[in-house]
């Protein structure tokens, strides 16, 4: 047994010797370019979320919400973002081992960009317009259950499709009528207006009856199974991290800029702004932040199932998600 006088300094010096615990790692799969709409998993890096709860996170890039899904899929990724529509297609055609245990994005963020007082200032006014569109975006998906929607024949509306740069200068120079573009670009958008003397507006889909859930964080389903602990402490960590964006989004948008430096802040801050109504909004105060409601859920199955041509009775929209690590359940 140690004199007394010596345990205390004994004991100090275990504690300062001793490894601290490993942190868990987490490989955080992005579906896109980094930016404001992606301010959470940054926040939760920067802000010391994430570490506070004992995860060391390693971001992986991604090119679209298929890709994400595959690097998902094959276990190169433990968890990350995707569009929840895409992941209920892959589920319902190839049965891809992935589950979504958050929602982000409880609105969807597809809409119309038009110049204000053109004649084109609601989502019914499409008919006989010219609208281009990235041939790659999920919206287009999308695009004729809106037009069926509005009353409007598809043969009625020109799409051209054109490389995403082009869609700001096409709308600006009147060589169409609108673009389609999401909701999170909108700063973008208006500042470039504003350079060329025009008003722009958007007209989200989601004024118009679109109503679905989008952007969801979704796991391996072997990283859930696995490493269940793990799982609970970063899905916690995230939502607290999208409501620190919510209450501070000019210190959210510095995260982002302080982790990936190439980016310029006033653009971040634009489309962190341009986001949060897709998070925070009536539906959140209604549900519940990151909630997956099961009549909306179904709402964006049966959307989904009609724009992919599937039968939309071959596959349960619970299937998709679990709720087990949403904190509070």
């Amino acid at each position: 047994m140690l004199p007394q006088r010596l345990a205390a300094p004994v004991l100090a010096l275990a504690t300062l010797t001793a490894p601290a615990l490993a942190a868990d790692k987490v490989t955080y799969q992005l579906d896109w370019l980094p930016g404001g709409d992606k301010a959470p998993i940054y926040v939760c890096i920067a802000q010391g979320f994430c570490a506070d709860a004992g995860i060391e996170v390693t971001i992986a890039p991604g090119r679209g919400s298929t890709d994400a899904i595959s690097r998902l899929s094959a276990g190169s990724s433990d968890i990350g973002v995707s569009d929840i529509g895409a992941l209920m297609a892959a589920k319902a055609r190839e049965g891809v081992g992935i589950t979504a245990v958050l929602s982000i994005f409880n609105k969807g963020p597809h809409a119309f960009y038009t110049v204000k007082g053109s004649g084109f200032d609601s989502v019914a006014e499409v008919k006989g317009k010219a609208i281009a569109t990235s041939p790659f975006t999920s919206s287009n998906v999308f695009l004729p259950l809106v037009l069926k929607d509005a009353g409007v024949p598809e043969d009625e509306v020109k799409v051209i499709k054109a490389d995403p740069g082009a869609l700001g200068p096409m709308l600006m120079t009147g060589q169409v009528d609108g673009i389609i573009a999401w909701m999170t670009d909108l700063t973008r958008y208006t500042n470039q207006g504003k350079e060329a003397g025009k008003e722009i507006q958007a007209l989200p889909w989601s004024t118009a009856g679109l109503n679905l859930y989008s952007a969801s964080l979704i796991a391996n389903d072997d990283f859930l199974a696995n490493r269940p602990d793990v799982a609970r402490r970063f899905v916690a960590a995230f939502r607290k991290s999208m409501q620190f964006a919510q209450d501070n989004p000019a210190e959210a948008a510095r995260s982002v800029t302080a982790l990936v430096a190439e980016l310029g802040s006033e653009d971040v801050q634009g489309s962190l702004n341009d986001t949060l109504p897709l998070i925070f909004n009536e539906v959140t105060e209604k549900d519940g932040l990151g909630v997956f409601e099961p009549g909306r859920l179904a709402e964006t199955w049966a959307r989904v199932s009609a724009a992919q041509g599937i039968d939309p009775a071959s596959y349960d929209a619970e299937k998709t998600v679990t709720r087990a690590f949403i904190p509070g359940n």
